[in-house]
C-alpha cells in the first residue's frame, strides 16, 4: 500500500524536461539554461576557512546551529532590513532552504481550522516544494495566479472569504522564481493586513534578494517590523546558494518569531538533518562577508542589461526586477522548447512545468524560463540563439 495524497503529481520538473528532449538529438553545441545553478565564483578563502575547520566533521553538528552561526545571520539581518533579531530565539540555520520551506508545514500548519481542511496558498508558478509541503500536512494547496495582470504576484485579497477563512499559510516568493518580480512595500503591508484579519502566516521565500537589477527588494520582516506586526506573523527563508554561489554549501537559513522558530527546531530534533560544523563555520564567515556579494550583484547586472540588448523588441519581454531568470512569452512553452533544442542545442524549461494546472488554465504555459546563470559570454550566444530561432 502507498498513499494517496501524492498520487496525482506530476512529474518533477527536470525529470519532465528530460523526457521531452532527451530523445531528440540538438540541433548545435548544447547551452544548458534550464537549471537555477549559480556559476559565478564563490568567495576564494572559503576552501581555507574549510580546512582550518575540517576536524569539525569528528563531531556531531549542533542541531540549532552554532551561537556564532546565529548571531552572523542576525548581525546580517540588522544590517540589510534594520531589523534586531534574537540569535537564540529567532533563527534557525538550515540545511539548505529547501528543508525549512517543507519542514514550516510540518511544525506550523494545524491540522484544521475552524472545523474545516486547511488551506496553504500558493503563487502559481511556483517553487514545486510549497505544493509538497501543503500535501504533506493533509492541507488543500490553493493555486493563485501571479500572472501579468497581477503583477507576477498573487493577489490573495482577491481569493473569496471561504478560502480565506481556512488559510492557514500563505508563501509568497519576493524576488519571484521564476518571473523575477518584486514585492513593494504596498504589496508586503497588504499581504500582512490580509494575515492580521484572517489569522494566517506568511512564508516568505527571499532566496534572490541579493541579486537585483536598480535597489534592494524590501523584505518581509522590514514591513513587518515598520507595521508592528505580531513577531509570528511572518517568517523568512533565506540562503546562501544565490547570494554567495554556494548552492553545494547547503546552507540557509529561518526567521521569524520565537514561538514559531521554538517549533520548527523541536521538529528538527527530531526528523532534520543540520548541517555539518565545518560547513557552519564557513557559512558564519560567508554571511559576514558583502564584498563578495556585491562582486556578484555586477555581474548580474551586466547579464540585466545583455538580455535587455538582445530580447528588448521582444513582443512582451521585460526583464526581470531581480534574481537571475528570463521569463520569456512564447505561444507555448513546450513547442519552443522543442524548437530550441532540436534546431540550436540551447536548452530550457517549459513554464508549465513551474505551475500549476487550474480550472482558469496554467498560467505558465505560454512561457519558457531561461536561466542566466552561466558566463556572460555563453549567456550572451545562447539568447542570441533563442531569438533568431524563435522570433527573428
Amino acid at each position: 500500500m502507498f498513499p494517496e495524497r501524492f498520487s496525482n503529481l506530476p512529474e518533477y520538473a527536470f525529470p519532465r524536461l528530460r523526457a521531452l528532449l532527451d530523445h531528440i538529438e540538438p540541433g548545435g553545441e548544447v547551452t544548458h539554461m534550464t537549471i537555477g545553478e549559480p556559476k559565478h565564483p564563490f568567495p576564494d578563502w572559503v576552501g581555507q576557512v574549510l580546512s582550518e575547520n575540517v576536524a569539525g566533521f569528528a563531531k556531531y553538528p549542533p542541531n540549532d546551529g552554532t551561537p556564532e552561526l546565529q548571531a552572523a545571520i542576525t548581525d546580517w539581518i540588522a544590517r540589510r532590513y534594520d531589523v534586531r533579531m534574537d540569535p537564540a530565539t529567532q533563527v534557525m540555520p538550515l540545511n539548505g532552504t529547501r528543508e525549512g520551506l517543507y519542514n514550516v508545514a510540518m511544525a506550523l500548519c494545524p491540522e484544521e481550522k475552524r472545523g474545516q481542511r486547511p488551506v496553504v496558498l500558493i503563487p502559481n508558478p511556483f517553487y514545486q516544494v510549497y505544493m509538497i509541503a501543503a500535501i504533506s500536512v493533509g492541507a488543500e494547496p490553493v493555486f493563485v495566479p501571479a500572472t501579468a495582470e497581477t503583477g507576477h504576484l498573487p493577489d490573495y485579497a482577491a481569493l473569496p472569504e471561504e478560502v480565506l477563512n481556512r488559510t492557514v499559510a500563505a508563501f509568497v516568493c519576493s524576488p519571484a522564481n521564476p518571473q523575477g518580480a518584486v514585492a513593494s512595500p504596498a504589496y508586503w503591508r497588504e499581504v500582512m493586513a490580509l494575515a492580521e484579519k484572517w489569522d494566517f502566516q506568511v512564508f516568505s521565500d527571499e532566496c534572490y534578494s541579493e541579486i537585483w537589477r536598480d535597489a534592494a527588494p524590501t523584505g518581509a520582516l522590514e514591513i513587518a517590523a515598520e507595521t508592528g506586526a505580531d513577531p509570528e506573523l511572518v517568517l523568512i527563508f533565506q540562503s546562501l546558494s544565490k547570494r554567495s554561489n554556494l548552492p553545494g554549501l547547503r546552507s540557509g537559513f529561518v526567521a521569524g518569531g520565537p514561538q514559531s522558530i521554538r517549533r520548527i527546531r523541536q521538529l528538527r530534533a527530531y526528523a532534520g538533518a543540520p548541517l555539518p560544523l565545518p560547513l557552519q563555520r564557513v557559512a558564519e564567515r560567508v554571511w559576514a562577508d558583502e564584498a563578495h556579494v556585491d562582486e556578484n550583484r555586477a555581474l548580474y547586472q551586466q547579464k540585466y542589461q545583455a538580455a535587455d540588448q538582445i530580447l528588448g523588441g521582444v513582443p512582451g519581454y521585460q526583464g526581470p526586477e531581480a534574481g537571475f531568470f528570463l521569463w520569456l512569452p512564447v505561444e507555448d512553452g513546450e513547442a519552443a522548447a522543442v524548437k530550441l533544442w532540436t534546431e540550436t542545442g540551447v536548452r530550457v524549461l517549459p513554464g508549465a512545468y513551474l505551475s500549476r494546472e487550474t480550472e482558469a488554465g496554467n498560467p505558465g504555459r505560454g512561457y519558457i524560463r531561461v536561466a542566466m546563470v552561466a558566463p556572460r559570454d555563453d549567456m550572451v550566444t545562447g539568447l542570441e540563439k533563442l531569438r533568431a530561432c524563435l522570433w527573428d
